[in-house]
């Protein structure tokens, strides 16, 4: 089965290979999520930029896996004949 570039770019930002099911899409979603939670950043220096920079990237990390979780589990539960809106399965 090929796939689109955004799929390819989804499964590498979950650090995921094909073939993939949906018990681990959202067992490696739930990892991230843990890993990259802002609120694990607010004691984490006394340094305030350095806070900030932190909080910043893990925000940022959080939208990108939870958006990479949306289209892989859309495109996982979409039938050939019916793909997500935007993506063409070939």
């Amino acid at each position: 089965m090929d796939v689109t570039q955004p799929i390819l770019d989804a499964l590498k930002t979950l650090g995921l290979d094909l073939p993939v099911s949906q018990e681990q899409l959202e067992i490696k979603r739930k990892e991230l999520l843990h890993t990259w939670d802002p609120s694990r950043y607010a004691n984490l220096t006394n340094n305030p930029k350095k806070y900030m920079q932190s909080y910043k990237e893990a925000e940022e990390m959080t939208n990108k896996i939870e958006a990479a979780y949306t289209l892989l589990s859309s495109w996982l539960t979409s039938s050939p004949d019916n793909p997500p809106s935007g993506q063409i399965i070939v």
